[in-house]
């Protein structure tokens, strides 16, 4: 369809303004950068809110004027495509404006937007938001370029070894034999023609000579406070190689036992170690690399706990990780990586695994809380006494125990929903005297407390 049979019937919508004449320049300022700050879209001089074809008239410095006021009023700079359309034998303008992908757009230092078929104002907490949004890839820091890092810091047989893996994990179609910066250019680990943080972090030599941060300490502690350790070790290297050793240094320090099942002997961790794996990547993958601090992986004799470093991408919370949730990655170029080796699935389901993983094996679900700024997964074990049913426990602290065994804490809340006639002041003693028996103690201050086996 040409522009003149275009113009036949034309109305205002959230691509499309009009406006009479030239004389509301302002407005026609501004409805330019709100196009360019969302959709894009048309403005088409000449023609009344009704559609009525008005017409403008077209001097010989016409155009330049318009051009000249979008220089002078618009940053940053836009290049709208303006051409003269006939229409009833009168002459209408059209700009066309184009969406700008990388930066917000400001008619006279303000910014605009397109609601409907109006041009609004943006507020300054849309605006701040805005530029976030708009710079939220360019803010990722494994989409950063790591100063300093050459290709002869990339470990040749880490790459060939990762895409060696990927071909038979998830078919990826970059041959071995590829060279190491076309690989990296093909995997998007090359930015502006060097390298990027997350190649360093996957494939580096040494990725701690660059990014000091990248580390994951483990520990054995006597007992269960964190006061004197057993055995310490701090592992660098590829966030792979952390992943790997992370998981290695937990298999020395837990129990592996061994059951009899029918006629077949059966070996079982202490914890299941599908779901500690699934935890450590978990982990490794989605760190905050702007933080200065480490992984943590402590093990204590009655629990396991995995500290991530930040607290969860928004707008997930750790309520949301024990039931259906979106896969949300802090760093996507590393998790789109550890995707291609099977090391994630992206479906936001690991979490439900690790709930299910430690139910099947008769464990508690591991505990997700955010503690000094960080995610933390804890693996309990039950410690119950074998001469439970001699303690006289009455029917209410029976069942506070068997939820306790599914699901590894109570809250009164839970207990109040499972005893709703009982006053609160009866199940609140229930669980003192629980207390008193050493069976449970509680964690957490008043507000929010729970209960698990001591």
């Amino acid at each position: 369809m040409n522009k003149k049979n275009w113009l036949k019937g034309i109305k205002e919508s959230e691509t499309i303004e009009l406006k009479p004449s030239l004389s509301q320049m302002n407005e026609i300022i501004e409805t330019m950068t709100a196009f360019a700050n969302t959709k894009g879209g048309k403005i088409v001089i000449g023609i009344s809110d009704s559609g009525r074809i008005l017409g403008v008239e077209i001097g010989k410095d016409t155009i330049e004027r318009l051009t000249n006021k979008i220089r002078q009023e618009v940053d940053p700079k836009i290049h709208p495509h303006i051409s003269i359309v006939k229409a009833d034998k009168k002459n209408v303008l059209v700009v066309e404006v184009k969406p700008s992908h990388d930066k917000l757009v400001l008619a006279s230092g303000r910014p605009y937007k397109r609601v409907g078929k109006s041009t609004v104002r943006v507020s300054k907490d849309e605006y701040e938001g805005a530029i976030l949004e708009k710079h939220r890839d360019k803010l990722r820091f494994d989409k950063q370029i790591c100063k300093g890092a050459v290709l002869k810091d990339i470990d040749d047989k880490k790459v060939k070894s990762f895409l060696r893996r990927a071909k038979i994990e998830r078919k990826l179609e970059i041959d071995p034999g590829t060279s190491i910066k076309e690989a990296l250019k093909k995997l998007n680990l090359i930015v502006d023609g060097k390298i990027s943080n997350a190649a360093l972090l996957l494939f580096g030599k040494n990725p701690q000579e660059f990014i000091s941060q990248a580390e994951v300490k483990c520990a054995r502690f006597k007992g269960i406070k964190p006061l004197e350790f057993i055995d310490m070790k701090v592992f660098w290297g590829s966030v792979i190689d952390q992943r790997e050793d992370a998981l290695e240094f937990v298999k020395e320090h837990i129990r592996l036992h061994a059951e009899i099942k029918g006629t077949e002997r059966v070996e079982k961790w202490e914890y299941p170690i599908e779901a500690i794996r699934e935890a450590i990547t978990n982990a490794v993958c989605h760190r905050d690399y702007m933080i200065q601090s480490s992984i943590q992986i402590r093990i204590f004799d009655d629990r396991l706990e995995v500290w991530g470093c930040g607290p969860l991408p928004a707008p997930l919370t750790p309520e949301d990780l024990g039931k259906k949730h979106r896969s949300i990655l802090r760093n996507p170029l590393i998790g789109r990586c550890f995707f291609l080796i099977k090391y994630i699935e992206e479906w936001g389901t690991g979490t439900n695994r690790m709930i299910e993983t430690c139910l099947s094996e008769g464990l508690p679900e591991p505990i997700f809380e955010e503690a000094s700024g960080s995610l933390v997964v804890t693996f309990r074990k039950y410690y119950i006494p074998e001469d439970i049913g001699k303690l006289g426990l009455n029917e209410r602290q029976k069942t506070a125990v068997e939820f306790i065994k599914q699901h590894g804490m109570i809250a009164l809340g839970d207990f109040k929903k499972i005893w709703r006639k009982t006053a609160d002041r009866t199940l609140r003693k229930d669980l003192a005297d629980l207390t008193k028996m050493e069976l449970i103690e509680p964690v957490g201050e008043k507000r929010g407390r729970k209960y698990v086996f001591k």
